[in-house]
């Protein structure tokens, strides 16, 4: 990649992965990457999961409804906002906790990788089926569920740019 806006434009959501296991140290970067995320206020209340265990993603893949991706390894991205550093995470914990997952989403681009990002919050069923199969508590939010893979497709960059959504000065 020439710059950082060629990665984004080359992410896409990939749905068919190949069976190549992706290296602990590269999800390691991938969360870190994550974490390397802007917060409301520096609250940082995101915790992650990472699945990699065929069992468990098998679970996942049958139970979660728009989670039936064959991808090795998944993210699941949640909210813990009883070690948010302060009350901004109260209110603004979506906005962190995908400000996140776009950083995987981008990282992950930039090293060959495939992801898609399935939501899970504000769907009390799907946040409930994680929490069941993963053992989250009650008080901690799943946001969504990233699946990560090396891609068995390719798909044509793009930026989607819309001119008429775009207002300067004013609406």
């Amino acid at each position: 990649m020439s710059n950082i806006l060629d990665t984004i434009y080359t992410r896409r959501s990939i749905r068919v992965f190949d069976r190549r296991q992706v290296n602990k140290n590269i999800l390691i970067d991938l969360l870190k990457a994550a974490m390397a995320a802007p917060s409301a206020s520096n609250s940082r209340p995101w915790e992650f999961i990472v699945v990699t265990e065929k069992e468990i993603l098998a679970e996942l893949q049958s139970k979660i409804q728009y989670g039936k991706y064959n991808a090795p390894a998944a993210i699941i991205v949640c909210a813990n906002l009883s070690i948010a550093r302060n009350e901004s995470a109260f209110r603004f914990w979506v906005q962190d906790c995908s400000a996140a997952t776009e950083n995987i989403l981008i990282a992950a681009a930039g090293i060959g990788l495939g992801t898609v990002w399935t939501g899970a919050y504000p769907k009390e069923d799907v946040m409930e089926t994680l929490r069941q199969i993963l053992g989250i508590p009650q008080d901690i939010f799943p946001l969504n569920m990233i699946y990560v893979g090396y891609p068995a497709e390719e798909k044509e960059p793009r930026t989607q740019y819309e001119e008429n959504r775009v207002h300067w000065e004013k609406y």
